[in-house]
Formats: C-alpha cells, structure tokens, sequence
C-alpha cells in the first residue's frame, strides 16, 4: 500500500524555500512525487497527517563516533572492552540518532570494524538503524592522534587507529581498511583534543605518507577524510587530495581558499569543542584536553564566518560519542551554527541534508525529498526558522519508507 504524508510546512533541502499544505506521495522506500495535498489522490492509500508539522529530508551527521557516547573514560575503554562490547554499543548508539531523526550517519573512525558490522547488520535488517557511511579502522602515526599511549610492553590493539610512519605502511594500511568493507578512508592529519602529548596544530603526516595514502581511495573512486585542527596539517591532506577537512578548528585563509580550489568539504563539529569547554574539568574531563579545546574553540566562529564568506563547501557533523557529546543530543549543533559562523537556517539544513549527501556521494538517493529519492523524512513540532532549538526534539522519523518514530 501507497503512503501518502500530508505536510504542513515543507522543506525539501532542494533549495532554501518552506512551501505549506505538501503531500509527498511513498511506494515501498522510494518518494513517487512530491506536490500540492489539493492535487493529490489519497484513494487507497495510508495517510500520515503530518498537516501541524515541519516536514524535511532525514538528517544526516556527517561525522560521529557510534563506538562512544560522551564517556569521560571512552579512550581508555578501548583497552579493556572487547570488539564484542564496542559492537554493542555501536549498535545502541546508532539507535538512538536514528530517534533523534539521523536516518544517515558518517562513522569516522572505530575500534576493530564494529561499524562494518552494525553497518551490515542494519543493511541486512537484522536490527534497526540509521544508514550508515563507515570509516573502519582510522590512519595515523605513532604518537599521534589515534595512537595510544599505554605501557610500550603492553602489545595488541588498543587503540582506535592504525599506525603507521612511512608512504609503503600508510598504503597498506589504506588498502587493509578497504578490504574490509570500508566506505571511506580516514586519516588524522594533525594532533587532536583528547588524544594525550599531542598538539592539534602539529601535522602528523609528511606530504609523501598522506599522498600514498589517499592515493588508494582516489584510485577506487572512494572519498577519504582527515582530522585536522592546525593549518600546515591541513594544507598536506588538501594537496594530497583529500575529499573533506574534519573540524578545521586553526586554519588560515589560504587553507579556506585552497579548499575552495579543489572543492574540499569542511565538517565545523563545533558541539566537539564546546562540550568539552562547557563541562571542563570539575565534571572530571582531562585539564589537558579542556585546554586544547578552548585554543580550538577560540577562533572557529570568525574563521566559519570567512569560509561561508569565501565558498567553502561546509556540512553538518558533530563529533557524536566525544566528551559529555551524546548520541541523540547532537542536535545542539545547529543552534551553534547559528551562533558560530552566523549561519542562516536554511544554510544548517542543507548542510545536514543535500550537502551531506552530495559529500557522501549519495546525493542521487538521499538528501533531499524529489521524486525517486528513498523515503528518509523527519517533522518537527514547529518550524526551526522560528526555534532553531526545536531541532533538538524530532517528532516523527521515516526511514526507507518505515516509520520509527511518531
């Protein structure tokens, strides 16, 4: 049986206008068309009334972690849980950003392929879940932003990455990570914020490592993603080629106009920086990572402001599974892009709908609500350009033509 959902606001993420009184008409998991509810024939089909509801395009968050939710203890849970428990706790956080009106999510980066797994495991419908877009194993050096810091005597996998510290092992280790099933490839260009006895703005890369890299997903027509704060980081991964700048936190100006040379997408995850900031450390979070965070922090709003000034091709990501940053709360991304970088509302949307597709590739399935597209639609109780915080409380999520929630 044909769905037909009646709306009454609708934004289709197609361009930046909410049209009223919509009926988007659903055979199986695909949208058959979209247009007026006066002409629309209902005969035969289940009607949803959404008629006293925002309606758009499934959300996508472009960068999480479902391995993590916000634990302060989450790095060191890498070496005591087994693959078994992260795989869970993959599983269960996925979950609830599928309830928070995620119906895509961007894994960037697990601990022994527990993202593949529940990958598979939602595409095969063996559990509920959002789509998802995954990373497997992530590349970096030692010492590093995905290296751990235990006893050296202290052997086996206990930290999130791969490491590796010549062009011959970065390309190994790109081509182990597509072998197992990864959509992606995933470098840490630079130091990070929770990682211990790194600097965010200090490249981890040489250029040569980074081009063997990211010349393995080039080459196979897969998109590749780096963690990078600092801009000489930055710049590497950029000339390297690579499809998109995660963070961004201390880039210059020729970082913002090389990215809009080669078309390079940025993920601000501003809700990363500023969770840790707000919590700081009397809620037990490491004084070095607060610190870290803070110098991130400082000047991302300006630096936002010039890149939407400039072209920059910017997404919606939140960093989801970091410090006290939980998955079905990272929703608070989009008040602070109204905040940080002073974006319109319409410019949130898009980035957390079309532009995330059009990043992922999967701009001709999802991202927007067109005739032919899967049926990935979300409604909220009012409409964000009059309450972008009512973003933070989905009323209703329609995945693949099945409705999850209201």
């Amino acid at each position: 049986m044909k769905k037909v959902i009646k709306c009454g606001k609708f934004f289709s993420a197609v361009d930046d206008k909410v049209l009223e009184n919509i009926a988007i008409v659903i055979d199986g998991n695909k949208i058959e068309s979209v247009g007026p509810i006066s002409g629309c024939n209902c005969d035969g089909c289940e009607v949803i009334d959404l008629s006293d509801k925002f309606v758009m395009p499934g959300l996508i968050d472009a960068h999480l972690h479902t391995l993590m939710n916000g634990e302060v203890t989450c790095m060191d849970d890498m070496g005591k849980k087994t693959i078994g428990d992260m795989t869970i706790d993959s599983m269960k956080n996925a979950q609830s950003d599928l309830m928070a009106g995620f119906t895509t999510v961007r894994d960037e980066g697990s601990y022994g392929f527990a993202d593949i797994a529940v990958r598979d495991a939602i595409n095969a419908g063996k559990i509920t879940g959002p789509r998802m877009f995954v990373s497997g194993i992530p590349i970096g050096t030692t010492g590093g932003h995905c290296d751990s810091h235990y006893n050296p005597y202290i052997t086996g996998q206990h930290s999130m990455g791969q490491v590796i510290d010549s062009p011959d092992a970065g390309r190994k280790a790109a081509r182990y990570t597509l072998k197992y099933g990864a959509d992606q490839i995933k470098v840490m260009a630079t130091g990070g914020v929770m990682s211990i006895g790194d600097e965010p703005g200090a490249p981890e890369f040489t250029y040569e490592e980074m081009k063997a890299i990211l010349d393995v997903p080039n080459s196979r027509g897969k998109i590749s993603t780096a963690h990078a704060h600092g801009a000489e980081g930055i710049k590497i991964a950029i000339r390297a080629g690579i499809t998109s700048i995660e963070h961004g936190m201390l880039m210059d100006e020729e970082c913002m106009d090389m990215m809009v040379e080669h078309g390079t997408y940025l993920v601000p995850t501003i809700i990363a920086a500023e969770r840790i900031v707000a919590m700081g450390v009397e809620n037990g979070l490491p004084a070095e990572a607060v610190g870290k965070a803070q110098r991130c922090l400082e000047n991302h709003g300006k630096n936002l402001e010039k890149c939407r000034a400039k072209g920059v091709k910017i997404c919606f990501g939140t960093d989801a599974g970091t410090y006290y940053n939980r998955h079905g709360e990272q929703t608070r991304e989009f008040g602070l892009m109204t905040e940080y970088g002073k974006f319109p509302v319409a410019e949130c949307l898009i980035a957390a709908t079309r532009t995330n597709a059009e990043l992922m590739k999967w701009g001709d399935k999802v991202g927007t609500i067109e005739a032919g597209k899967l049926a990935d639609v979300v409604a909220f109780d009012e409409s964000p350009f009059d309450n972008i915080e009512i973003m933070n409380h989905c009323s209703f999520v329609m995945k693949d033509g099945v409705v999850y929630k209201g």
